[in-house]
């Protein structure tokens, strides 16, 4: 058992943030958390604490949509439209990561700047490259940060040099949950199947996905209705299909397993009814959909029709990896799309921002995201003295934190209970 004692923070729920001052959390050695309290319990008196003082502990923070191979472009080429964006800029750089030495040295630069911003755990897109995709698994595994990794899927309206198949696609999924059989306990890093989106997608390619999900029980994350264009390509490529959810649904991957879509802007009627019954879930990815003049999701809406909301830094399209920027971005869009309704939608509260960067994404990976008991002990101690002035409440303190702070803050990091240092570049 370890104890750690500093000012708790965290949300158990959206609507305000739980403040324990001078808390403590016992964490058993299998990284549960057994009890956060006031005051220690009798039988855990004798046990060593670490005392952090004043500092914060708070939730670590969770990415639930973001493009590894994309990093290098990072806060570069946002002259364009989303179709456009992909075809000058994205896939030219996608394809470099045919090169192993090449995806190794950008996927650990990636990895190392998660690390660094207190993302512990990501939902990650690949490339259609399945040694370099193999490699960044590995690299996850040995940072000791938990992530959901996939091989991404492309068979049409795309570069050759980019096109996989769907036999190749079927054969990495196979290999992913034979290695997992073998192994005693659930790892951290994980295959998740990652069709890119429905236009790059033939039908063979959809129903392989489609099986693998049902064969294996394997999670899904793609991209929805992230731009008009888009949305009205998809009607022509999928003309059965009642709305761009339902291209999804037809082949087995909207919610018959666990499923991340990104962007979701212009969801709604039957789109946002299917989602709702499927549990499926909204990422969403403020900056990239400012970047790329996609627009303004209603995540209002989508939390009053109870559907799961997590963040996305959508990286490269998005132009941050750190998720207090994305925090604020989410809080600062919500409240352009109030003033745009004419204040019918409200605006989101930094504790709903906060919740669906921790606990809301966190709960994709199981019970993550909180600092509540039963939970594994994903964390992050935050030293803001530099931002503290006397007679600041905590409440006070996380929000100049959320919109001050950066990852030079950020003093220890938790993941499942294991304090991680800093990956080899």
């Amino acid at each position: 058992m370890k104890i750690y004692r500093a000012n708790i923070v965290c949300t158990p729920t959206p609507k305000a943030f739980k403040m324990i001052p001078r808390g403590y959390v016992c964490v058993s050695d299998e990284g549960i958390i057994r009890c956060v309290c006031e005051t220690l319990p009798r039988e855990y008196e004798s046990l060593p604490v670490t005392d952090y003082g004043d500092r914060l502990l708070i939730p670590a923070f969770y990415d639930l949509h973001v493009h590894a191979p994309q990093y290098r472009n990072m806060g570069m080429a946002m002259d364009e439209e989303l179709l456009p964006w992909l075809e000058k800029y994205t896939f030219p750089e996608e394809a470099k990561f045919a090169d192993k030495d090449y995806a190794d040295k950008i996927y650990r630069r990636f990895i190392h700047e998660l690390w660094m911003q207190g993302t512990m755990r990501s939902a990650v897109f690949a490339t259609a490259h399945t040694q370099a995709t193999k490699h960044l698994m590995h690299l996850f595994e040995s940072a000791g940060l938990g992530a959901f990794v996939g091989l991404v899927g492309m068979d049409r309206n795309c570069p050759d040099n980019l096109r996989n198949t769907a036999d190749e696609v079927r054969t990495f999924y196979e290999q992913c949950a034979e290695s997992s059989a073998q192994q005693d306990s659930p790892s951290l890093v994980r295959p998740i199947l990652t069709p890119r989106f429905i236009p790059s997608c033939s039908k063979q390619m959809m129903q392989a996905y489609g099986e693998l999900a049902r064969e294996y029980r394997l999670p899904v994350q793609s991209h929805l209705s992230e731009n008009r264009s888009e949305i009205a390509w998809v009607k022509e490529l999928e003309p059965e299909a009642t709305c761009y959810g339902d291209a999804y649904n037809r082949y087995g991957l909207f919610g018959q397993t666990p499923t991340l879509m990104a962007h979701c802007c212009y969801t709604a009627g039957e789109e946002l009814d299917l989602m709702r019954r499927n549990g499926v879930y909204v990422v969403h990815c403020p900056t990239s959909n400012c970047n790329v003049g996609s627009g303004m999701a209603p995540i209002r809406r989508f939390l009053r029709e109870g559907l799961p909301v997590a963040l996305g830094s959508d990286v490269s399209g998005g132009h941050y990896l750190s998720m207090l920027r994305i925090i604020q971005y989410a809080v600062q869009i919500s409240k352009l799309y109030y003033a745009d309704t004419y204040g019918k939608e409200a605006f989101l509260s930094l504790s709903e921002a906060f919740w669906m960067a921790t606990k809301s994404g966190g709960s994709f990976f199981g019970r993550v995201g909180s600092l509540e008991e039963g939970y594994e002990f994903d964390a992050l101690l935050i030293d803001d003295s530099y931002l503290n002035f006397d007679h600041y409440t905590l409440e006070q303190r996380i929000e100049r934190y959320v919109y001050l702070g950066d990852d030079r803050d950020i003093r220890v990091r938790f993941c499942r209970g294991r304090e991680l240092a800093e990956p080899v570049m």
